[in-house]
């Protein structure tokens, strides 16, 4: 498909971040080139779609506090199937229906309500399809954003946003940049940041007044009934 050709020749052509390459990032980046813009995708993940990925692993610590756990970048259970028909869950120009290539019907899941691994591959299409994996950069992870100082700007007038991005096996990463490099983060300066990473990786725990005394009298209970 030749979809990131621009749409109007009126735009400013702008050097755009997009961070994540989840349905939000993917559907971003598209839109981003197709009016024209330079797109750069960071997904720290080897693959599109992190939160549709499913990964057996747990994590050491499942309530998350503990900083120093390895994070699991998955929030799946094995059996999960999705909670939305399929008719409603697809892109409005790109349908999320049984596939064809070639004129062969790929044979997947073809239920209504289908499982976790049909999203992916229906996601893993979309990006392929419309040529976006070739502006991503995998297995780089942003680790800063912010905005440059006004003496820092290189357009006056218009703010520019500061990108530290850092490549998970150690490796700095810029101008998809694949080699050995002694520095592990690299900065790179864009007009305008679009923020795609989700929600999902950090759980989302109530504090509840008097939660500890509770679990107090719960593990005291308990050791009493040992000793009975």
């Amino acid at each position: 498909m030749s979809s990131l050709i621009p749409s109007s020749s009126n735009l400013t052509s702008r050097k755009v971040a997009v961070i994540g390459a989840g349905a939000a990032g993917l559907v971003a980046s598209r839109e981003l080139g197709r009016e024209g813009h330079e797109v750069v995708v960071y997904e720290r993940n080897n693959r599109v779609e992190g939160t549709w990925v499913y990964d057996p692993n747990v994590e050491s610590d499942q309530l998350g506090i503990d900083p120093s756990r390895s994070i699991v970048h998955s929030s799946l259970y094995e059996s999960l199937r999705t909670n939305l028909p399929r008719e409603i869950m697809g892109f409005r120009d790109y349908p999320f229906v049984s596939v064809v290539k070639n004129g062969v019907k790929k044979q997947r899941d073809p239920r209504r309500y289908p499982g976790h691994k049909e999203v992916l591959n229906y996601l893993e299409d979309f990006a392929s399809d419309f040529q976006l994996t070739e502006l991503i950069r995998f297995e780089t992870e942003v680790v800063h954003v912010g905005l440059l100082l006004e003496e820092e700007e290189e357009e006056e007038g218009r703010k520019k946003w500061l990108v530290k991005s850092r490549r998970k096996s150690g490796r700095a990463d810029g101008e998809n940049n694949t080699s050995n490099c002694s520095s592990s983060v690299v900065d790179e300066v864009f007009d305008a940041v679009v923020v795609c990473s989700g929600h999902f990786t950090e759980p989302n725990i109530a504090e509840i007044p008097g939660t500890f005394f509770i679990f107090f009298l719960l593990l005291l209970y308990l050791l009493l009934c040992r000793e009975i």
